[in-house]
């Protein structure tokens, strides 16, 4: 049996935080309320969902009127790209993001290709960072939107928001962030950075999974892609979720309480540990993304002549979860695309692990995932034909 467990890949989810589900549980139940109604019940539940939006506005330097919530950071995402395109098809139908963007993002873009739209995808260098100057050469009369995500879910990578929003606005192109993995964990403020859309998913930051929020600067228009009751400024029709946005709230709210405690110099120390431990003591074991403008909770790496998979199976074994920038645990025998727009290697990509810290992570549990991943490293190359036989 295995001595502890060590959940380490908060970037795909994290637990629901107990004061969380505590400002949920009542609105299942006790105030059922639609928030749509007049009456007593409905305007309970209003008065909850308007506390919310407060909450999670604040958390982004927001008002609360530009905050729009939806069914996820994947919805927000084709609300916020989608709804734009629509509104400005008339001045142009060129636009723009990048090859290392979340599949929310990426088929987005795919489908407006199908839809007559002219894409242009920027590279990104070695360390997953998009190039300012190369924005700037792809930025056209006619472009009509740009779309980066604030950090890389695989490799952590932040961008440089606050450059190309100012390149954006001085050419009147409506620019939007992708900040899923970005927002609870690292202090911003929309207004100061100047972008004019922004993503957001509650279950990424405590909060319950099926609920997200879509920041839209005020002037800004776009379409919606739900039509009915005209809820969320008519942006996204339909009976508001209201647990689940007061459960955002509540996760806002505790984002806010942790961004100024200092609990994100403490992640960002185990995180460091981490990668100091990973490349000082397995041989060919090499950090991915930007070694400091990177996410507080994110550690990724390329571990040379084996398989991402086959270290995830051994690392579950010991109790620990992680997980790999490589397709292939999604069935696909392909790397990530992520992985080979920064240059790296098909084979060298297939070795790819991530590891993301939570609020509770301890040192201890940087020690034990280090040395079974040490341990799991040398035993797996012990049985490779890739290892013995390389250079």
């Amino acid at each position: 049996m295995t001595e502890r467990y060590v959940y380490m890949d908060h970037s795909a989810t994290t637990a629901v935080d107990r004061s969380v589900l505590e400002a949920m549980l009542p609105f299942f139940s006790e105030h059922y309320g639609n928030p749509n109604s007049l009456h007593l019940w409905g305007r309970t539940a209003r008065k909850a969902v308007n506390q919310a939006r407060e909450k999670v506005a604040s958390l982004i330097g927001a008002d609360a009127s530009e905050v729009i919530f939806t069914g996820g950071g994947s919805e927000a995402d084709n609300l916020a790209i989608k709804g734009a395109a629509s509104t400005r098809k008339d001045k142009g139908k060129h636009v723009i993001t990048t090859a290392v963007e979340h599949h929310a993002v990426i088929d987005t873009f795919k489908w407006l290709e199908k839809e007559g739209f002219e894409v242009t995808i920027l590279p990104v260098d070695e360390k997953g960072m998009v190039r300012i100057p190369d924005l700037e050469s792809a930025l056209r009369q006619d472009t009509i939107l740009v779309s980066i995500m604030y950090a890389n879910n695989e490799v952590g990578t932040i961008q440089p928001v606050a450059e190309v929003a100012k390149m954006c606005s001085d050419r009147g192109v409506l620019f939007h962030v992708d900040g899923v993995q970005a927002a609870g964990h690292i202090p911003f403020n929309v207004r100061d950075l100047g972008i004019d859309m922004l993503t957001m998913s509650a279950h990424k930051m405590y909060g319950p999974k099926g609920v997200g929020g879509l920041y839209i600067r005020k002037g800004v228009k776009i379409d919606p892609l739900v039509h009915g009751g005209g809820q969320e400024r008519g942006l996204r029709s339909g009976t508001e979720n209201t647990a689940g946005i007061i459960g955002f709230g509540a996760s806002a709210e505790l984002a806010v309480k942790r961004l100024a405690d200092g609990s994100i110099r403490e992640e960002i120390r185990l995180r460091d540990l981490l990668i100091d431990s990973v490349t000082s003591s397995i041989e060919d074991a090499y950090l991915t993304g930007h070694r400091t403008e990177r996410l507080p909770f994110h550690a990724s790496f390329l571990i040379g002549s084996l398989e991402g998979e086959s270290m995830l199976l051994r690392l579950d074994a010991a109790g620990i979860g992680a997980s790999s920038g490589s397709a292939c645990t999604s069935g696909s025998l392909e790397p990530s695309y992520v992985l080979l727009a920064m240059g790296i290697s098909h084979e060298l990509a297939h070795g790819s692990l991530r590891f993301s810290l939570g609020k509770d992570t301890s040192e201890e549990d940087i020690v034990y995932v280090a040395e079974n991943l040490k341990k799991i490293v040398s035993d797996l190359r012990a049985l490779s034909p890739l290892w013995k036989n390389r250079g």
